[in-house]
């Protein structure tokens, strides 16, 4: 898959994960206990588990220690398996702990592993790719924007459980996770056939939306930054519903009545199953 310009994002992390700490210190006890739209987390079990991602990315990235090990992964499924499994023994274990402590590694973990990220050589290969896009090697500067995205998404869970979400859409935080998500394009759409130089139009509404477009050249779809001739789908999707779409936050059905179509249907509805998370 041919990348479009690289998508830079070490330097907003820091940004964001003082969003992080805002909220959860704003949060009352009743707020750490509410159901996310995560069906088996509620807002502590959210907060956790970004605690991990920092604690897990330093051992492994940083200190070259991978601690559990799976025995065998040949699939996408087992990689989902194991992955899984970690999240639930870890949320598990940390139900023990309190937001107070919680929030307070993550402020200390958070600063080490943005210093850490800092020090990566964009261009050069990740230690892990980005599998939703279907690379099987990727550089630095896209597993960052991965983790951008993880950790922009596990937060707007979090303020969406507690009514806080208007400070992520802006065009500072939320551009910068649609970019990366919409890499997961050209890989999603791989077996949807159309005509040599189709294209397909996808807009996000709202101050943090945008425009994408993804042009068919015969044999593979390419997400193109300036179209050279009119799309034959326009797909316009709702700027809060858009993320909840890429990270199983809401079903097709569901998200189907806050997206519009002009054209040919079956290329505007494919965007409803697109994932840009590991699920």
């Amino acid at each position: 898959m041919t990348q479009t310009k690289p998508i830079f994002t070490v330097d907003l992390l820091p940004k964001l994960d003082e969003k992080l700490i805002e909220v959860l210190e704003s949060l009352s006890p009743q707020d750490w206990e509410k159901q996310s739209i995560a069906p088996l987390w509620r807002v502590k079990d959210i907060a956790v588990h970004l605690l991990d991602g920092n604690i897990r990315a330093l051992s492994m990235l940083r200190d070259q220690y991978f601690g559990v090990i799976p025995e065998s992964i040949n699939s996408y499924q087992d990689l989902l398996d194991y992955l899984n499994k970690l999240n639930h023994d870890w949320v598990m274990a940390m139900k023990r702990v309190s937001p107070k402590i919680i929030i307070e590694l993550l402020t200390s973990t958070g600063k080490e592993y943005c210093k850490y990220l800092k020090t990566l050589e964009p261009f050069q290969p990740a230690t892990f790719s980005v599998a939703w896009a279907g690379e099987e090697q990727s550089s630095n500067w896209f597993h960052i924007a991965r983790e951008y995205t993880e950790k922009w998404h596990h937060q707007q869970q979090i303020r969406f459980a507690v009514g806080q979400t208007a400070e992520l859409y802006t065009k500072e935080f939320y551009l910068p996770y649609l970019e990366t998500s919409m890499q997961a394009l050209p890989h999603h759409y791989r077996n949807i056939e159309a005509s040599k130089g189709e294209i397909i139009k996808f807009s996000v509404n709202g101050d943090g939306g945008g425009d994408w477009f993804l042009e068919f050249d015969g044999k593979q779809w390419y997400l193109v930054p300036n179209p050279s001739q009119k799309p034959v789908t326009e797909v316009m999707i709702e700027g809060e519903i858009a993320w909840r779409i890429f990270t199983k936050g809401i079903n097709k059905q569901r998200a189907a009545k806050h997206i519009s179509i002009k054209g040919n249907q079956l290329f505007g509805e494919k965007i409803l199953d697109m994932l840009a998370v590991m699920a």
